[in-house]
């Protein structure tokens, strides 16, 4: 499974679920604008301002999901892309060990 893709479709969810929320919002906002409850104009500062709360909120959230997201595959016993190399140079030295071990034997 790629650990990426999983971690792109959070991502866009929580962008689907924003702009989801930016247009009930909107809605909501033209609503009291058509019933006379709120002018043009004090709901598009309204608005204005519910968009730059969630956009800051958006980042904080892509911050927490991926740091949930590295301490679940922490937790599932999934390595790091820094151990499964770290890994790699161990046993590319230990195979030029064994070829150099071999060559010793059969000269």
């Amino acid at each position: 499974m790629d650990n990426n893709n999983w971690m792109q479709q959070l991502l866009m969810l929580g962008i689907g679920t924003t702009s989801m929320m930016a247009e009930k919002i909107k809605e909501a906002s033209d609503k009291l604008v058509k019933d006379g409850k709120l002018d043009p104009e004090q709901a598009k500062i309204v608005m204005d301002d519910m968009m730059q709360q969630m956009k800051s909120e958006q980042g904080t959230w892509e911050a927490n999901m991926q740091r949930q997201m590295r301490n679940m595959m922490q937790d599932l016993g999934v390595a790091r892309q820094s151990e499964v190399d770290e890994l790699r140079g161990r046993i590319d030295r230990l195979e030029r060990q064994v070829r150099d071990l071999e060559n010793k034997l059969w000269k």
